[in-house]
């Protein structure tokens, strides 16, 4: 009986919710894109300028569900359109059935792609092997409306990737001579410096050589810091030259950290929460002395920041010289977890605020929240840590410090693990 009055009450603890969308959805098809086209942040700045920004007076509904009795497959189904719908009007719905031959590694798979529109039926795969860094992919667009392109006959492609290393090439078989290759990359990585270059072959040349004409080539070098992985702040900075005609500075920063909480619903002893916040900011001004339409402004930014108080709710924003949009998206993590945005646009030009909706279903990626103490070093997914030595002060929040910057993520879930160990 003594022990029972004596029991000392149970120690302080900090949450750890899951981020709303990680891994992304492009990162399970980055093996079919150029590796050029996806670093210098600019993965992570297409989700923060994209997503929960549903287009103005439409709607959007996409469910992401795989069975259980074989995770190796999955459904992802669109539907959007307007929501004033006129008879010229069009509700786009698609569907992809993905099949992956590692439930823990994306980048070998392949996926049917069915739509009401141009292509109505595509076929992707992708074979990668990690032993030797070597992959082949293709896309075949099966069923079209109307083949015009090369492209529209099919594209395949060759790659290699390390650690510090990416390049690789794509072609269209029944391409002409001219329009060979689509395009080639080479990407490579030292230190926290990033280095990259494209061919894309689409302006000609006086002697018929493409490869001379510099509106070709693009080129970008970028300075990263961060392991990748969520739990971990991380920062990126690129300049790209794109085309010799447009220059594009982006920046991008990833930060965790720690609030107080005093929430009813939670335990007594839980005093903090981990919150995402995100910011990213883009510039693009030409370069060139083409004289431009009034529509091609000759320079443009965009700003977006993003914040995720918890498990349940986010918020966004983003602006640019000639709109403003806010977002809120909110998450119920059951299975399969339910999520509703709306998003609100206002074009200065006009004077008009208009509005968006989203509904997403998805039991793709799993939910993992954690109890963690103040240096974030998890043993083992779901357990509980202490919390002590935590110091609230009115002012401070301290940022979490983990092992994760250290490249050890065995202990972590694999939905919070980096995207891969390749460039």
């Amino acid at each position: 009986m003594g022990n029972l009055m004596n029991k000392e009450p149970p120690p302080p603890m900090v949450l750890v919710p899951p981020l709303f969308d990680f891994p992304p959805l492009a990162a399970r098809t980055r093996m079919l894109e150029s590796s050029y086209n996806l670093l210098f942040g600019k993965l992570a700045l297409k989700c923060l300028f994209d997503d929960y920004f549903e287009e103005a007076m439409h709607f959007s509904t996409r469910i992401m569900l795989k069975p259980l009795d074989d995770p190796h497959v999955d459904l992802v189904a669109t539907v959007s359109g307007p929501l004033d719908h006129k008879p010229e009007d069009e509700v786009v719905g698609n569907a992809l059935f993905r099949w992956q031959s590692n439930v823990d590694d994306p980048h070998t798979f392949m996926d049917l792609f069915v739509s009401n529109s141009d292509p109505i039926l595509q076929m992707r795969s992708c074979a990668y092997y990690p032993k030797y860094g070597f992959g082949a992919f293709g896309i075949f667009p099966m069923l079209l409306k109307k083949r015009i392109s090369s492209e529209d006959y099919g594209v395949m492609g060759l790659r290699y990737g390390s650690r510090n290393l990416s390049f690789g090439v794509t072609l269209m078989p029944f391409a002409v001579k001219d329009e060979l290759p689509k395009n080639a990359w080479l990407v490579s990585k030292v230190g926290r410096v990033t280095v990259g270059v494209q061919y894309e072959p689409q302006y000609g040349d006086k002697d018929g050589a493409k490869y001379k004409n510099l509106m070709n080539w693009s080129c970008a070098i970028g300075y990263g810091v961060g392991s990748g992985s969520p739990l971990s702040p991380s920062f990126n900075f690129g300049l790209e030259l794109a085309k010799s005609s447009q220059f594009i500075a982006s920046f991008y920063q990833h930060v965790v950290v720690q609030r107080r909480v005093k929430n009813p619903l939670e335990e007594n002893e839980v005093v903090g929460i981990t919150n995402y916040i995100d910011f990213g900011f883009e510039l693009q001004t030409r370069v060139d002395d083409v004289n431009t339409s009034n529509n091609i402004p000759d320079s443009t930014f965009q700003v977006a920041a993003s914040w995720q108080a918890n498990k349940n709710f986010l918020l966004k924003g983003k602006m640019g010289p000639l709109s403003s949009t806010v977002a809120m998206a909110f998450k119920s993590w059951w299975k399969p977890s339910f999520t509703f945005s709306i998003s609100a646009t206002r074009d200065r030009a006009i004077g008009k605020t208009s509005y968006g909706f989203g509904i997403r279903i998805d039991n793709l990626r799993e939910a993992s929240y954690q109890r963690a103490d103040p240096n974030f070093i998890m043993l083992t997914p779901n357990k509980e840590h202490l919390a002590e030595g935590l110091v609230w002060k009115i002012g401070k929040r301290p940022m979490l410090q983990s092992d994760v910057n250290s490249g050890n993520f065995d202990g972590l879930p694999k939905e919070l693990r980096p995207l891969g160990k390749i460039l």
